[in-house]
């Protein structure tokens, strides 16, 4: 008598066949550069290059044959993260909103810096262009001392002074509104923080909407490179300016790095992930891009990246190969 379920049977089986052979190639496109089979753990933040950039890079571990993961992480505590093994990699440290936590990190051990992106970072207060003729004498920030300049950005919310709106309060800690005590301007301004990324563009928005006048936090690479976008001249960092390093805070922000950082374990385990994430280097153009994408073309942060890595395939495989 036939057996009716042997059709059933034999699919069952090659299924399981199947499985456990997908499995064993997978792991050996991996080993074939030595790697671990344990995923590498990729942190995301709050801003938009950041996240594109998180599964831009993930992307590119996968066409190599590793396993990622994401997780959200601190943007400031992910280097101890790092530093400890719950986090793999950082693929965005800017050297004025983390590079503090970053020295603290290696100063430790246990993580590495993995180089610099080929990008130049400015994270500072700044204006959108035709706010300009608010306050004459801008970018230069004696200009904020004129009563009349601080009247141009009173809110609701600002208590009858000027309003600067900062980024999340976990970006820099009180390093704005110190700085801004510092150099006399308490009685004209205050800050107020953004609770995201987002929050800031939103603003931006609105201030050309309703035709008033807004000073935000602002960095660059970011989609506004190129906008109209002017960052406030305050004067030059030098190092140890900063309260945090026992300065007087009358300083603003420096022309600096921005870094990739590892696991110190991170070669070890996977020496050809992380020879092509040593290679890596965005250009400011590139991560504008990917931020564009988002903040601008409104895709989600996974479509930005798969759209990004279709468009640059001879940029990523060169670093693969």
């Amino acid at each position: 008598m036939k057996n009716k379920n042997l059709p059933l049977i034999i699919i069952g089986i090659a299924v399981i066949i199947g499985v456990i052979f997908f499995m064993q190639s997978g792991d050996k496109t991996a080993k074939k550069a030595g790697d671990s089979a344990e995923p590498i753990i990729i942190p995301t933040h709050n801003w938009s290059s950041q996240v594109v950039m998180a599964y831009v890079i993930g992307g590119i571990f996968e066409a190599n044959g590793n396993n990622v993961k994401y997780v959200p992480a601190d943007s400031q505590a992910v280097y101890e993260s790092i530093r400890i093994g719950d986090v793999t990699i950082s693929h965005e440290v800017w050297e004025s909103a983390f590079g503090k936590s970053f020295t603290t990190a290696l100063d430790k051990g246990g993580i590495l810096d993995w180089g610099d992106h080929e990008a130049r970072t400015l994270e500072d207060m700044g204006y959108p262009d035709w706010v300009a003729d608010k306050c004459p004498g801008l970018p230069d920030w004696t200009a904020l001392k004129n009563p009349d300049c601080a009247k141009a950005f009173v809110t609701p919310d600002s208590g009858g002074k000027g309003r600067m709106l900062e980024g999340p309060q976990t970006w820099h800690g009180d390093l704005i509104p110190q700085r801004i005590d510092a150099l006399g301007l308490g009685d004209l301004w205050t800050v107020k923080f953004a609770g995201s990324a987002d929050a800031l563009w939103a603003e931006l928005a609105a201030a050309k909407k309703e035709d008033r006048g807004t000073i935000i936090f602002n960095w660059t690479p970011n989609f506004t490179d190129g906008a109209g976008f002017t960052f406030i001249k305050f004067p030059p960092y030098t190092a140890g300016c900063r309260p945090e390093d026992g300065g007087d805070g009358k300083c603003g922000s420096p022309d600096g790095y921005l870094k990739k950082a590892v696991n110190a374990d991170f070669p070890k385990t996977h020496p050809g992930a992380a020879d092509i994430f040593k290679k890596m280097s965005f250009s400011t153009g590139q991560i504008g891009a990917m931020a564009a994408l988002v903040d601008l073309d409104k895709m989600t942060h996974e479509d930005a990246a798969k759209k990004w890595l279709a468009d640059n395939e001879s940029v990523w495989k060169s670093w693969v190969n």
